[in-house]
């Protein structure tokens, strides 16, 4: 009787000391699975599709992209294509053969309207002279242009802008024979053919128009800070599907543009490689934002162009119903990025 209690006794702390082994052995191999996971390259991530046209303030997106900074942050594939006529973009986004749009914040409140719902993530750039009015050299000023063909792209940030520069003199669209065109570009090409008398337009065509239009300059971007902003911006239901996608593409973005304050020249160079420009004065007009830029412009302020954007565009009848301004704005991923 006393034999068998000490076998079971024996029996007990055999076990308690397998028990406690094991245990040990466990915690040791948790350990080595954390500092092994810590060591790790980010998890590859889904593949990312981007539209836009060819604009500089979209250059981060290659730098991005070219430089590996998307790669560092587990973004194996980001594809950028460039469609330059914007109802083709909105049905590429509409027709889910891209997920994203770079885009300046008035176009975003159209997407809305148009039953796209977005969601913005990062400021790319601010117009700040890159957009303008060209006109031919006998039309002295903006009231000038009453009873004149102006060429530009319809409700499109081009028409906000034309917009809001008549409202300055007292005129109005009904003031004016607009042409519509597919494109900012194709504004700036007819105006240098000499098929109309003016043209809202941006950069390189507001040089050429002036070089080769025999143009001037009525009014620029630069005289409307903050009007004309670029942002990137996804369907809403990709962006709350992909939340790491995201995260990387902010993480992405922040570390191009430390890299563009410290190796401009380079960062100029790949950013026009990029949109088949030429380097020289590529950002002529144009502010880009960094990460502490953009922190400060979704405190707000976006929120304030896009609802200027949208008031504007609902009083011309543009839009139908103003979109919520609030809800198409994500800072979340600003916040994660790690200094």
């Amino acid at each position: 009787m006393r034999m068998r209690v000490y076998k079971m006794v024996a029996l007990v702390l055999v076990m308690s000391l397998v028990l406690a082994l094991a245990g040990c052995g466990g915690e040791e191999n948790q350990s080595a699975g954390d500092n092994q996971q810590a060591g790790e390259k980010p998890e590859k991530l889904d593949k990312v599709r981007i539209t836009l046209t060819t604009w500089p303030g979209y250059g981060p997106l290659f730098l991005a992209r070219d430089k590996g900074f998307f790669k560092e942050e587990g973004l194996e594939e980001v594809e950028i294509s460039i469609i330059q006529g914007l109802a083709e973009r909105k049905q590429a986004l509409a027709g889910n053969k891209v997920d994203g749009m770079a885009t300046t914040l008035d176009i975003e409140t159209t997407l809305e309207d148009a039953g796209i719902p977005v969601t913005i993530i990062w400021a790319l750039d601010d117009s700040y002279g890159g957009d303008g009015i060209l006109a031919k050299k006998e039309i002295a000023g903006l009231k000038d242009l009453q009873g004149k063909t102006v060429a530009l792209d319809v409700g499109t940030t081009s028409h906000i802008f034309l917009l809001t520069a008549l409202d300055k003199v007292g005129l109005s669209d009904s003031d004016i024979t607009m042409v519509p065109v597919s494109s900012a570009g194709d504004a700036g090409a007819a105006f240098v053919a000499g098929k109309v008398d003016a043209a809202v337009t941006w950069e390189p065509w507001l040089t050429r128009g002036v070089n080769e239009g025999n143009g001037h300059l009525l009014i620029t971007s630069r005289e409307t800070p903050g009007l004309i902003v670029d942002a990137l911006a996804f369907r809403k239901d990709y962006a709350d599907s992909h939340p790491r996608e995201m995260q990387a593409l902010v993480n992405g973005l922040a570390k191009a543009m430390n890299y563009f304050a410290e190796n401009r020249e380079d960062a100029v160079k790949i950013m026009a490689e990029g949109l088949d420009m030429k380097p020289d004065n590529f950002l002529a007009g144009i502010k880009l934002y960094n990460y502490e830029e953009n922190v400060e412009l979704f405190n707000g302020k976006i929120q304030e162009t896009l609802n200027k954007a949208a008031d504007f565009y609902l009083e011309k009848e543009v839009i139908s119903k103003k979109p919520d301004t609030e809800r198409m704005v994500d800072g979340s991923y600003l916040a994660n990025v790690v200094k």
